[in-house]
């Protein structure tokens, strides 16, 4: 595994607040919320970006995904709405290379995002 940030949560090795776990995908509570609801998820296993994944995380792409819908609709907002991003590389936001997908929640969005 990356010695990035995420996978050291992965390992336990610096805390987080993890609201979401399943043998796949882990998710917690972003440390610079950019919503009253700002939730990372990511792949225990590291992919650094969405551009590096291929055809056999097509899977986990979707468990990711997934588990991002069921949180959401666990936490009694999915019907009012939420945003799913993910940064790719420096000209789109990513800054930590293990690929990871923002949920957004608790206020109105805006298009376009910026």
């Amino acid at each position: 595994m990356s010695d990035t940030l995420f996978a050291k949560i992965v390992r336990r090795e610096i805390p987080a607040d993890i609201v979401y776990e399943d043998a796949e995908v882990l998710a917690f509570r972003d440390l610079n919320p950019q919503a009253p609801v700002h939730v990372l998820f990511i792949p225990k296993r590291a992919i650094s970006t969405l551009d590096a994944a291929r055809g056999e995380d097509a899977l986990l792409l979707g468990k990711l995904t997934l588990a991002a819908a069921a949180y959401a609709r666990a936490q009694g907002f999915s019907e009012q709405g939420y945003r799913c991003v993910i940064n790719c590389n420096a000209d789109g936001g990513q800054t930590v290379y293990h690929l990871h997908l923002h949920l957004l929640a608790g206020r109105s969005m805006h298009w376009p995002p910026g």
